[in-house]
């Protein structure tokens, strides 16, 4: 998990870090994504684009300031679970606790609406956790001591990270991710009345 800076420079990175971000997020809110520049974003969080690139590799990058931490988080999940919850379950609990408040942040619909409407933003969302799928499959593999490319963990892994875009905009993300889930842990069926 995310834990705050101790030393006083780590915690002036992370607020010039966070101060970008926001500034980012209020432009493009405002203006649209394709309006902004980088330099208008740099002036607005009162950097210089040099400073802006050594926190973010790229504009999407910017929209999408706490992807970073995910893949630690999610190895995380997977091995400190300990004996503890099965694996569906761990990355279940993971997942319900890493979404669910992004869901439910009061610019939530905005942030999906310049995302839905921004296709360099769509594509970079549906790459943004998939990406990590080569480490959380053999973190997972890890824990139960096969090869690293052993298909059930490619599978569960990229399963598991295409989560956020299956519910993106549902009206009950909560509801989606346990469905999910819930196919995961116990298999697929047709819908009920149908054969």
């Amino acid at each position: 998990m995310t834990q705050t800076p101790v030393g006083r420079r780590e915690r002036k990175k992370a607020a010039t870090r966070q101060a970008i971000a926001d500034a980012a997020l209020r432009l493009f809110l405002e203006h649209g994504y394709d309006r902004v520049s980088l330099r208008d974003i740099a002036d607005a969080a009162d950097v210089s684009t040099t400073t802006l690139f050594k926190h973010f590799p790229g504009k999407e990058a910017l929209v999408f300031d706490q992807e970073q931490d995910n893949e630690a988080q999610l190895i995380a999940a997977v091995r400190e679970r300990a004996g503890g919850p099965s694996m569906v379950e761990a990355l279940r609990e993971h997942l319900l606790g890493a979404y669910l408040p992004i869901a439910r942040h009061p610019q939530a619909a905005d942030f999906l609406a310049l995302v839905d409407a921004t296709p360099a933003l769509r594509s970079y969302a549906e790459r943004m956790w998939t990406r990590h799928t080569d480490s959380l499959s053999a973190a997972i593999a890890e824990e139960y001591g096969v090869d690293h490319d052993d298909l059930a963990c490619v599978t569960l892994a990229r399963f598991v990270l295409e989560i956020p875009a299956l519910v993106r905009g549902r009206p009950d993300p909560r509801a989606a991710i346990e469905a999910i889930f819930d196919i995961l842990a116990r298999g697929w069926a047709p819908p009920d009345g149908v054969r």
